[in-house]
């Protein structure tokens, strides 16, 4: 099975080992490619995704900057990925393109598995871009009773904002000098910019209002202890970091990839082993 993942900035990803791991342990031979467009010359995502469908890949995840892009070019938009506006992944089947969002599946997945059946309650979000828009989605489909949205861009907050609200969800937005007076009224702090990434290191708000009453989630995973989850060890927050989404996001992407559903129920049944591995490799948990 010939996978790949096309963005820009991913030759440390983790996704080639994830996805070839999962094919070791499901008995289901995977290689896994990246096709990264700042080691080489991508014009647009669908210049790269006609290339790839006819060297035969059975599917791609895709990445920033193009995950708005992706769920236009799917002649089969999942209901998750329509209702988002944005795709992770795409698979090449009889002439098709299906388009899904793992981000917004493996979000639910993995807060489930980290944080069991804790409420999300009031929650603040930093970043509303492509995967900001899958987890504040996966965020009201869990219960959030408000998502509060901050980005420099008031219009992007704005948008999703009322995205939200179409779809029945409660949402708001603040500025950035608001975030200080807003965190103590908020159960949840939520990072889904860039800031914390290796090439963008730093905590998205002050250390120092992280508590123990929190739950965080950081959508970075690349340093896996990033500042901020390190903040929120610091102060006793309950954590789901971005290992929880990389791993469930992934294994949902992979079983879109399969071709039958056996295989699909091969590679659920690997899920918690699998996030166990991550959990001891990148976080570095004894006890996973």
């Amino acid at each position: 099975m010939k996978l790949g993942l096309i963005g820009k900035a991913i030759m440390n990803s983790s996704s080639p080992d994830l996805h070839v791991r999962l094919g070791q342990l499901t008995g289901i031979p995977a290689t896994y490619d990246l096709f990264d467009a700042n080691e080489q010359p991508i014009e647009t995502l669908e210049s790269q995704v006609r290339k790839v469908i006819a060297e035969g890949y059975r599917g791609v995840n895709v990445t920033f900057p193009w995950k708005e892009d992706a769920v236009t070019l799917a002649t089969r938009p999942s209901q998750g990925a329509s209702m988002v506006g944005s795709a992770n992944t795409l698979v090449f089947e009889q002439g098709e393109i299906i388009a899904e969002n793992t981000d917004f599946t493996g979000f639910m997945s993995g807060f489930r598995a980290t944080l069991g059946e804790r409420r999300p309650g009031r929650v603040l979000q930093l970043g509303t871009g492509g995967v900001g828009k899958a987890v504040a989605f996966g965020l009201a489909s869990l219960g959030a009773t408000e998502i509060v949205l901050m980005d420099l861009d008031d219009s992007k907050s704005q948008r999703l904002a009322d995205e939200l609200g179409a779809h029945g969800f409660k949402a708001s937005i603040i500025h950035a000098e608001q975030v200080a007076e807003v965190v103590p009224e908020c159960d949840g702090l939520v990072n889904c910019t860039p800031i914390g990434h290796e090439k963008s290191p730093g905590c998205p708000l002050p250390r120092e209002l992280v508590t123990a009453k929190h739950w965080i989630f950081d959508a970075v995973y690349v340093p896996a202890v990033t500042e901020f989850v390190a903040a929120a060890q610091v102060a006793g927050a309950a954590i789901m970091s971005g290992v929880s989404l990389f791993v469930f996001q992934g294994v949902d992407a992979f079983k879109l990839f399969c071709e039958d559903q056996d295989k699909r129920s091969a590679a659920d049944a690997q899920a918690a082993t699998l996030f166990a591995h991550y959990r001891r490799e990148l976080l570095k948990e004894k006890d996973a």
